[in-house]
């Protein structure tokens, strides 16, 4: 423990030195302050409304639409994995099983939201979202928040939300076209069509993926061969109309429709020729916004509809000729979110809303093999929760930026929560240093599968009294702007506790006896010097723990560090260099029925891209990904791909 905190403490030098070496900076100009997208961030996540992310105190991570174009990347897990305080685990090749730890926190601590809505499946056993679906073609921006936010987004939100923000309609009409091809078969292609005309604005797009893949059994292990590939299609749109000046509407809806090739397991001898997953995600969503009382009194009233269906067919082969399986597995949840943002004066704004969920799911699995066949029915069942929020936030002459909240929460079977946050931040005058700190509780309830899920002749699985788990979560950071605000760094430390966590034991089924904690230190440098050179540097070092038995948490990485170098060169040329390390982690390997814990290397991925600007609305780009062809692992015996080489274009026109 005592040499982790010292390497925290060497790995702050560096940014203290920086802010001990620069002396007060006057104000740069307003000229100049225009052109520097620091001072001007807007986050939503954050605190339910818009607010400029200086005077948040959450800790938050934004992809931008520069970010997000500039990358070459098409889906959301991809520009993830570089993300500050996030680390991902996937099951092999593209389209496979993703989830992320934020924090350290488990992956359905974290809520994943699409403009709003909660995505984070019903009938997934712990309640978590399948980040490898998301594509990136209709995506405008990515909030990250780090912490407990469950005050104001209530269940799942403990460790975290990714917030997902899609384009909507703006200006002329505007066509766009893109593709992609490169390595494992890879190829992609998406369309688009917006646009605004008088009061109504629209957003259609649509985009298809494929891949070959490679084995989702590490191939580097025997018996491993045959390939595992991907292939998607989604569409989405978003259309909005204004009905006079203070009152708005918008109706936006998407399909995601995916085959999945898949192995039976990790490891040696993992493969299987004819697995297959078919996944299906609806979503749908209607919103209303208006404005009373002068402009005073902001009025969001929003119903949403989430569907998931899973389809898992694996019938007999050449390598299991006695075995099959099928499954299918069905989540729909309907949310209703009525929220208020009164502006009591110019300085101060009261949030409070009320939000019902009502979550419903049912499966079926059949498997035969030699030892008997099982048939294991999980029968139609539902819960609801709703959930009552207050938020007051307030600025105190440019100086002091604050929020304060809490939620009531009640689930229709575990009962009621209640959680609490406070949110301050100051900014020095003279330095224009921020100093940062919150303290707040989370809640997750537990998932429909844990409590409902029926035993079996081993014993009992599903537990109708589990109570919600429950976190704690403190940070304190500052943000220094340097060089005349052309740099901005930024140094964080956290701890976040849990308790009743909900654990499977095999003689009692799902019961609340878990505890764990994890805490670490963050830190951050991003800004140019020019306006043609660009860097993002970010290093986060963990310590993520299970109280009871005193071991470090699975494939939680202790330290991690990315490095984001983009040079424009001639206007037209933009180079992006990219180096992430990834520490190494604990996880479980799973031979001759023995389970052992094994320790996972460290890693380093080096990746670079060349984007070229033909002529204005004409751009191609080349990718590389692994140049150095890295093995690594992200969970024991699953494969990751090496050198990889895309390259693609985007064309807009307007009419």
């Amino acid at each position: 423990m005592n040499s982790r905190r010292n390497r925290a403490l060497l790995a702050l030098l560096p940014v203290l030195t920086l802010l001990q070496a620069s002396p007060a900076q006057p104000q740069p100009p307003a000229a100049e302050k225009a052109k520097n997208p620091l001072s001007h961030e807007i986050v939503v996540t954050a605190t339910r409304l818009e607010t400029p992310q200086r005077e948040v105190a959450s800790a938050v991570t934004v992809l931008s639409q520069k970010d997000l174009a500039g990358s070459g990347r098409t889906t959301v897990l991809e520009v993830l994995q570089d993300v500050l305080g996030l680390s991902l685990q996937q099951n092999g090749p593209p389209g496979s099983a993703a989830s992320a730890f934020l924090r350290g926190a488990n992956p359905e601590h974290t809520l994943v939201l699409l403009d709003g809505t909660e995505m984070n499946d019903p009938m997934s056993t712990t309640g978590l979202f399948d980040l490898a679906h998301l594509r990136l073609d209709d995506v405008e921006r990515i909030e990250i928040i780090r912490g407990p936010q469950s005050p104001l987004y209530g269940s799942e939100a403990m460790g975290g939300v990714v917030q997902v923000i899609t384009r909507s309609g703006q200006g002329r009409p505007n066509f766009h076209l893109s593709a992609l091809a490169g390595s494992y078969g890879t190829a992609s292609a998406g369309a688009s069509f917006s646009g605004q005309t008088g009061r109504f604005r629209f957003f259609l797009n649509s985009s298809f993926f494929k891949t070959d893949g490679f084995s989702a059994a590490d191939a580097s292990n025997p018996g491993n061969t045959e390939k595992d590939g991907w292939r998607s299609l989604s569409l989405s749109g978003r259309l909005g109309w204004s009905l006079g000046n203070n009152a708005e509407l918008e109706l936006a809806a998407g399909r995601l429709a995916s085959r999945l090739d898949m192995d039976s397991f990790g490891g040696a001898y993992g493969d299987d020729p004819n697995s297959r997953q078919d996944y299906t995600a609806l979503t749908a969503r209607g919103s209303l916004r208006t404005l009373l009382l002068r402009n005073r009194w902001e009025q969001r009233l929003s119903l949403s509809l989430v569907k998931h269906d899973r389809v898992y067919d694996n019938p007999t082969d050449a390598l299991h000729p006695f075995d099959a399986e099928q499954g299918s597995f069905t989540g729909q949840r309907l949310e209703l979110d009525w929220q208020n943002n009164i502006l009591l004066s110019a300085s101060h704004t009261l949030t409070a809303g009320f939000e019902l969920k009502h979550e419903t799911g049912e499966s079926e699995y059949i498997s035969w093999s030699p030892w008997g066949d099982m048939s294991s029915p999980f029968p139609r069942k539902s819960s609801g929760l709703a959930g009552l929020y207050v938020q007051d936030q307030a600025r105190l002459g440019g100086i002091l930026f604050a929020a304060a909240g809490f939620r009531l929460d009640r689930h229709s079977v575990s009962g009621t929560a209640l959680t609490w946050r406070l949110a301050p931040a100051v900014i020095l005058p003279v330095t224009s240093t921020k100093l940062r700190t919150t303290l707040g509780t989370g809640f997750k309830a537990p998932s429909l599968y844990q409590l409902y899920a029926p035993g079996t002749a081993w014993g009992p699985i599903g537990n109708s009294t589990l109570r919600p788990e429950r976190s704690l979560g403190w940070d304190v950071g500052l943000e220094q702007p340097l060089w005349g605000g052309r740099f901005m760094a930024s140094a964080g430390y956290f701890i976040n506790s849990f308790r009743d966590l909900i654990q499977f034991d095999y003689l009692q089924g799902y019961t609340n006896v878990g505890r764990a904690e994890t805490k670490g230190v963050e830190l951050e440098l991003r800004g140019g010097p020019w306006p043609w050179l660009e860097l993002e540097s970010s290093y986060g070092l963990l310590e993520a723990k299970d109280l009871d038995s005193q071991t470090a948490l699975l494939r939680r990485p202790h330290d991690k560090f990315s490095a984001c170098l983009r040079l424009q060169a001639e206007r037209r040329v933009l180079i992006t260099l990219t180096l992430s390390h990834t520490g190494a982690r604990d996880d479980l390997e799973y031979s001759n029925w023995v389970t052992r814990r094994v320790r996972l290397k460290a890693f380093s991925l080096l990746g670079a891209s060349v984007a070229w600007t033909v002529r204005k609305g004409a751009q191609v780009f080349l990718r590389l990904d692994n140049i150095l062809n890295q093995a690594y692992e992200l969970v024991r015996g699953y494969g990751t791909p090496g050198f990889s080489v895309y390259g693609g274009f985007h064309f807009d026109t307007s009419f």
